[in-house]
């Protein structure tokens, strides 16, 4: 007998981009499980966003100002940041339409800078 078992393909890490909002799906949320807040940054060039996580210490230290770190909240199946500036910074410098409906992008981890990279041209 010749069985050939069931291996299901890794999930892709997906980030919904809303008018107050960036959800980030099970996957990106398992690169977040322990983060406390996040810094939010944006790769103009490439057309990215660029969210770092930050564990407590590392946060409640005051090497970063305070203006520079946000609030995520982490759940088991997704994780949000509620940041109306932010998405309305990116909604005009790329201009991404979200009026209507959220926007849904692939996002990559890096695991040596230890950031997640939503690319702005890869919408879902």
């Amino acid at each position: 007998m010749e069985i050939s078992w069931f291996n299901e393909k890794p999930k892709d890490c997906i980030v919904t981009v809303s008018t107050g909002n960036i959800t980030l799906n099970k996957m990106a949320t398992t690169y977040f499980e322990n983060a406390y807040s996040v810094m939010l940054g944006i790769e103009k060039d490439k057309k990215m966003i660029v969210i770092k996580p930050m564990l407590k210490a590392e946060a409640q230290s005051h090497a970063i100002p305070d203006n520079k770190k946000y609030r995520i909240t982490v759940r088991s199946s997704y994780s949000r940041v509620t940041n109306k500036a932010f998405v309305e910074e990116i909604s005009d410098l790329f201009q991404i339409d979200l009026s209507t409906n959220p926007k849904k992008f692939v996002a990559n981890w890096h695991s040596k800078e230890q950031i997640l990279t939503v690319d702005l041209k890869e919408e879902l």
